[in-house]
């Protein structure tokens, strides 16, 4: 099996670094939900050498991911969880939850138990960061999203982007409150989500 690569994660990685970083100057653990291939793991992991990062996913995914883990030989990644956000979580201690192009994949009642979960695992003013497109108001950012939009429906009918009126009524249920929208390259957002009261 050759090592997986995304040119996407790879186009990425940097800006979400430059935003995610300042969030994490006093993190001592970061869960990462949906670490797909590795890259961004691996990348952040060296930038943020003061942290442990813990890489996660459906256990199809793990060869992949352990291939870059062993190429890279960081000291501060942890082997991947099996994770599925319909099943049980790990009992970790993190300081913030980082997860990359999840909420438009899976269904939206996955992506509300992710967020619901998140919650329970975070200690108050923890961080949830999120990666990806999402539409405001109901409208597109940009054509380009509404043709991978269309993709993703045709594809799965229960996924798809999400509006940020739906994820914002989630996430405020849940305790988060949001601290930053940034605008990043190819129309995509990252969202960072302040827990800032505990269920």
């Amino acid at each position: 099996m050759e090592k997986p690569f995304s040119q996407a994660c790879e186009n990425n990685k940097q800006p979400i670094l430059q935003a995610i970083k300042p969030y994490l100057v006093d993190a001592k653990g970061v869960l990462e939900i949906g670490s797909g291939t590795g890259q961004h793991a691996v990348y952040f992991a060296k930038q943020l050498p003061h942290l442990q990062w813990h890489t996660s996913d459906v256990e199809q995914h793990h060869v992949g991911i352990n291939m870059w883990l062993a190429e890279a030989q960081c000291d501060n990644l942890a082997p991947p969880i099996p994770l599925n956000v319909n099943d049980s979580w790990p009992e970790l201690t993190v300081d913030a939850i980082y997860t990359s192009n999840t909420l438009h994949i899976m269904s939206w009642p996955e992506a509300c138990r992710l967020i619901m979960k998140a919650s329970e695992l975070l200690p108050l003013q923890g961080y949830l960061l999120v990666y990806g497109p999402f539409n405001y108001n109901g409208e597109y950012t940009a054509e380009s999203n509404r043709a991978f939009d269309q993709m993703l429906r045709e594809r799965d009918a229960l996924s798809g982007l999400r509006d940020m009126r739906d994820v914002t009524e989630q996430m405020n249920n849940a305790g988060f409150v949001l601290i930053e929208d940034a605008a990043l390259p190819a129309n995509n957002r990252c969202l960072i989500w302040q827990l800032t009261r505990k269920l």
